[in-house]
């Protein structure tokens, strides 16, 4: 219905400004707006400034009548109207007209019409991106988001209209976020309220993304014409404009909601669309606070700790994605707070796993339980490889630290971790790791690898510092194989400065070690240094680490590796020479077998032994110590195959039955070593002393055997144990004859002159390690010595009573409670 014309003699006494306003509109509003009128008015808009509110107010007045009556055509000329003025006048006086034109696009908002709602938008647009002269502090927007928010999740029927009433809530929002930055009030638009409105808005459209951004490189910037046809780039492109925006302070306002979004639609499993919110958050922010959006997701998972595995999996998936963009920039102070909730977690994860095992045990077949253990593995799975990438982004001394702080957390013998178990094992205390605790163990080592990977320190002292290396080996005395093939390969990351261990993958006899072109470097003075301090203990460590019965393939290729990188990386004259000594220490172990080994397990000594001796003797040079050892390897190859890594093992290997009556050419033989490397000018003397490794504290109170039993102090068998071509047995048959000869006095003198000069002349040449050695295990092998338990503490059932045995003897059965001991004591 066109609008009725007021007579000439009421206009005229109309207000100017109404008269103006109301020429504006034609009689048909499919007319548009009278241009010639609008002119008019805005020139009296310029030149009358103080005239702007009371024009604003009048056409708000016909605007809320023509919505009310709904006459689109004349709203519609109407905004126009304002849109005109609002782009000509920029004065002070423009804030009352600017309360007016806000008052009229809530007015188009609120209505039920998407031609309206949309229209208002617009306006609103318009008038974001206007700059003001001065703030205006007593503005608020708080229904301008409620609302735009709100037609962000439009589900009108018709998709069109859908799809065009998000677009303009998102705008909306854009045109808020603009607005309020550009004020000087800005701080308004952060407050938690309006968060949490303006970002599950625009994550909601982003969902409908089909094709997320690779993980390779920052996602992709939308073009203009998708920004303007497609609801999910365009709430992209406003989400990243809103992070872009964010600033220390209202940083962690921004970034919760998003969590809340999540866990709300459950989008955790699977977590496609979470690590794209992520990445667009972390490429979005400035780089000085990442940390804070790290600290955000530790937090948060430590909010969700007891949720399914598959949702702590996506959180740390996620953390993963963060924390890889976070290491190109600033990282800030949450190392060592990642890596510690990354760790706690790790452990909860591993103690959830163990009590579905426990829970699966009662009842067979029990299905839910055998998912849940494969879940949390993809937990465990997901949180090392965040360690992992966490750390290898790291500089050195923050990777040391961190190397350091995984290691304490690895549970040893001794520790609370472990206890004594005797409830059915009667004279023997066992010490019980269960499978929880095991699974700690291999998860912390894993992690460790990870942080190790592509270390790179200038001296072993620094990789491998006295604080680092004892606890690092107390796990490689473990009955368990997995556990001392991680401790190796953790050491192989910190021994192999050069990149060799590639090169010597796998056990085998390479025929020239010159085609692996090692690279190698003099020994300095601080390497030299820590093999002294330290050479022992890596010595003892590998020693008898090759006795272990649950020996497998993998762990004889790493023990191979070992021997090969020290001798590349850390070795001068003497440290080849006791590298040499232990080699022939552990074949003279496999021919006597004192551990008694299966076949297999002596054979694969004898191989790794063979393995070793042809790469040291090519990394010397000495010819004739080349010719000793690849004649026996020939031999071998020919008479006793299985006594070769290559043959070994190797599927269906013939085993011998025994070693006892091999010929000594098939072994390595320390007279012609010592021969061979002393015409070379090799100081030898040491080899005719037996590698004897040292007694600790660890032995006792690990599962093994007794060290007493392993290891032999008498020198004179060990040296002879090995056929050589100017030694002979000290096995005598026992006869009448012999037992006079011994009764004979002069017989007796000479016998305790030559053992006073071989004792002095070995106090003199063996190490004082050895020397020790030697000294505790005779100490250990009296008869009450050489028993069978090992305290630190009394036994737990005081009343008792406790039987010791040494070989064939049996001791007094004693009252515990009578036993009175220091705070370590052997029996």
């Amino acid at each position: 219905m066109p609008m009725t014309r007021v007579c000439c003699c009421c206009s005229a006494l109309r207000p100017r400004y109404k008269r103006l306003v109301d020429n504006i509109f034609p009689e048909d509003p499919k007319d548009g707006l009278v241009k010639a009128d609008m002119e008019k008015l805005t020139f009296y808009a310029v030149s009358a400034p103080e005239k702007l509110d009371r024009i604003g107010s009048y056409l708000a007045e016909r605007l809320s009548r023509d919505v009310v009556r709904h006459r689109s055509g004349y709203v519609l000329i109407a905004m126009e109207a304002l849109d005109q003025l609002l782009m000509a006048c920029h004065s002070q006086s423009i804030k009352p007209f600017v309360e007016s034109f806000l008052h009229m696009v809530a007015k188009l908002l609120e209505s039920g019409e998407p031609k309206l709602q949309v229209l208002g938008t617009n306006s609103f647009v318009k008038f974001a991106n206007i700059e003001e002269d001065t703030p205006s502090y007593h503005r608020r927007y708080d229904f301008f988001v409620s609302r735009f928010s709100a037609m962000c999740h439009s589900c009108h029927s018709d998709p069109e209209i859908r799809t065009e009433i998000r677009i303009a809530g998102i705008r909306g929002i854009q045109g808020v976020v603009r607005k309020t930055v550009n004020d000087e009030l800005r701080a308004t638009i952060w407050e938690p309220q309006h968060m949490d409105k303006i970002v599950p808005s625009l994550l909601f459209n982003m969902q409908k993304i089909e094709e997320v951004d690779s993980r390779i490189g920052p996602p992709s910037s939308p073009s203009a014409a998708d920004k303007e046809e497609n609801p999910a780039v365009l709430a992209e492109n406003c989400f990243r404009e809103l992070l872009g925006r964010a600033t220390f302070g209202n940083m962690n306002n921004a970034v919760r909601p998003v969590f809340a979004h999540l866990d709300h639609h459950k989008l955790w499993d699977p977590n496609e669309f979470a690590v794209h919110c992520f990445k667009i958050i972390m490429y979005s922010i400035q780089a000085q606070y990442s940390h804070h959006v790290i600290q955000e997701i530790l937090g948060h998972l430590d909010a969700r700790k007891n949720d399914s595995p598959r949702v702590r999996a996506g959180i740390i998936q996620v953390l993963l994605e963060a924390v890889a963009i976070a290491a190109k920039g600033s990282i800030g102070p949450t190392v060592l707070e990642v890596f510690n909730t990354l760790l706690k977690h790790l452990r909860l994860s591993v103690e959830f796993e163990a009590n579905y095992l426990q829970g699966g045990s009662v009842g067979s077949g029990n299905l839910s339980t055998s998912s849940k253990d494969n879940d949390e593995k993809i937990v465990q799975n997901a949180i090392i490889q965040t360690i992992g990438f966490f750390g290898s982004n790291l500089p050195d001394y923050q990777r040391s630290e961190i190397m350091m702080f995984i290691m304490g957390k690895v549970p040893v013998f001794g520790t609370s971790t472990h206890i004594l178990d005797i409830s059915q094992l009667g004279y023997h205390f066992v010490c019980y790791r269960d499978l929880g605790t095991r699974r700690i163990q291999i998860m912390l080592l894993r992690s460790l690898l990870m942080v190790t990977s592509g270390y790179k320190a200038k001296t072993i002292v620094t990789a491998l510092p006295g604080s680092f290396l004892d606890p690092l080996l107390s796990p490689s005395l473990m009955e368990d194989s997995e556990l001392r093939q991680l401790v190796l390969e953790v050491m192989h990351n910190l021994m192999d400065r050069h990149d060799n261990r590639a090169k010597l993958r796998g056990i085998r006899i390479i025929p020239d070690v010159a085609d692996l072109k090692i690279k190698r470097e003099k020994i300095c003075r601080q390497d030299t240094s820590f093999m002294k301090k330290n050479g022992q203990q890596l010595y003892r460590h590998i020693y008898l680490g090759c006795k272990e019965e649950d020996n497998v393939q993998k762990n004889y290729e790493l023990l191979y590796t070992s021997l090969a990188l020290i001798t590349i990386e850390l070795a001068n004259e003497e440290v080849v020479i006791d590298l040499i000594r232990l080699a022939i220490a552990l074949q003279d172990s496999a021919i006597i077998n004192e551990d008694n080994l299966p076949m297999f397990h002596r054979c694969g000594i004898m191989a790794l032994v063979a393995a070793y001796l042809n790469f040291v003797s090519q990394m010397i040079a000495v010819p004739a110590f080349c010719q000793h050892v690849s004649k026996v390897i020939e031999i071998r190859t020919m008479e006793a195959p299985y006594f070769l890594p290559e043959h070994i093992f190797r599927d269906k290997c013939m085993l011998p039955k025994s070693l006892e009556k091999h010929e000594k050419n098939l072994y390595f033989l320390t007279n012609k070593i010592a021969e061979s490397l002393g015409g070379s000018g090799y100081s030898v003397e040491r080899l005719s002393v037996p590698y004897v490794p040292q007694v600790t504290d660890e032995d006792r109170l690990s599962r093994r055997k007794s060290i007493v039993d392993t290891v032999s102090i008498q020198v004179d068998i060990l040296s002879n144990s090995v056929p050589s071509d100017d030694v002979v047995s000290n096995t005598e048959e026992i006869t009448f004859e012999a037992l006079k000869k011994a009764i004979d006095t002069n017989g007796m003198e000479e016998q305790e002159k030559e053992k006073r000069r071989l004792v002095i002349e070995k106090f003199q040449k063996a190490p004082f390690e050895e020397i020790a050695a030697q000294c505790e295990s005779k100490l250990l092998n009296t008869p009450i010595n050489n028993a069978l338990f090992f305290f630190r503490s009394p036994p737990p059932s005081p009343s008792g009573t406790l039987t010791i045995t040494s070989g064939h003897a049996q001791y007094q059965s004693v009252p515990v409670y009578e036993m009175k001991f220091p705070d370590l004591c052997v029996y």
